[in-house]
């Protein structure tokens, strides 16, 4: 089974950028048909999806965060990033890296138990 752990600084500054990494275990990223995503949950709202990058290396962003955000992976360690530049205090979240499957009628989905980061001065 696929698990993600997400990793990463809890406190970030406003106007700074925000790193995550997900570091994934039980196969490997470049998996055929594996998609690869970041989502966010700030309090008290619903949940945000904001980017992913596929097995091939193909990378999908959400178009209000498009500007900001850069998903990337490193194949030899089996992990993918978050980058997230100019944050504001309002992207104060729980972040979450997940990965989707669907073949041959089989749909799987995995999430990692999140990470939570303040951006705060």
């Amino acid at each position: 089974q696929v698990e993600l752990l997400e990793s990463g600084p809890g406190l970030v500054k406003p106007s700074q950028t925000l790193s995550l990494t997900c570091t994934v275990s039980g196969d490997s990223i470049t998996t055929d048909y594996y998609y690869w995503s970041w989502i966010r949950q700030p309090p008290g709202k619903g949940r945000e999806w904001m980017g992913a990058i596929n097995y091939s290396g193909s990378t999908y962003y959400t178009p209000s965060l498009k500007s900001r955000t850069s998903i990337s992976r490193n194949t030899s360690k089996n992990q993918f990033t978050l980058q997230l530049r100019s944050v504001t205090p309002e992207e104060t979240a729980v972040y979450y890296c997940t990965v989707g499957r669907s073949v041959g009628g089989t749909t799987q989905y995995h999430r990692g138990q999140g990470t939570q980061v303040t951006v705060s001065s």
